[in-house]
């Protein structure tokens, strides 16, 4: 319903903001990662948003990227994981570095989110790499062959860490790969997903 909010932010509180669009204020719960990059008071300030409909409440959640906001609603589709939950998650891990303990396995880096014990963070990395797993096993085997070095990251290294990790933002093998095989595939995997984040932003 809502893509997006723009206005002046006139209130910060610990996990949500208030922005004046048109004289309304909408308060949008934000992650602290969110919060960080935010402006200063009675500054024009713009959030990606995502409405949660509840039989009691109408929630509306905003962050400062469509990364973030992919990230979270990818969060929320894991079972027994809420918004609050979801935004607890972002609010310790940047995307890059959530999707970088997804692909890891890092079950220690999602448990620092308030609320979330070892056991949800497993669900959290199972589900995820199953949607990996789907999404890598439709794209064509043979797509980088004419070019050895697409071909050999794709079995292994820091640059097929980084195409699996982006994976879970939507993007697909076909986007990311081009611009993988441009950088240095000895960067740390992490890097390399910032590296080509930015780039997506710029388009």
């Amino acid at each position: 319903m809502f893509y997006s909010v723009r206005g002046k932010l006139i209130h910060k509180a610990q996990n949500f903001v208030v922005i004046e669009c048109g004289g309304v204020g909408y308060r949008c719960y934000t992650s602290s990662t969110t919060q960080n990059k935010l402006p200063d008071i009675n500054s024009q300030a713009t959030l990606y948003t995502h409405l949660v409909v509840r039989e009691d409440a109408m929630e509306l959640y905003g962050f400062s990227t469509l990364n973030e906001l992919e990230c979270f609603e990818l969060l929320i589709t894991v079972s027994g994981v809420g918004a609050k939950m979801a935004l607890a998650v972002l609010s310790v891990l940047s995307v890059e570095q959530f999707v970088m303990a997804v692909a890891s396995s890092d079950t220690g880096a999602i448990s620092k989110a308030n609320g979330v014990g070892k056991k949800k963070a497993e669900r959290i990395i199972l589900d995820l790499r199953d949607k990996i797993k789907a999404f890598d096993s439709s794209l064509p085997s043979a797509e980088f062959s004419s070019d050895s070095q697409s071909a050999g990251v794709l079995a292994g290294g820091n640059i097929a860490k980084a195409a699996e990790a982006l994976g879970v933002l939507g993007y697909s093998t076909q986007e990311v790969m081009p611009l993988l095989t441009k950088m240095d595939g000895g960067l740390p995997v992490e890097k390399l997903i910032s590296g080509v984040l930015r780039e997506m932003g710029r388009r």
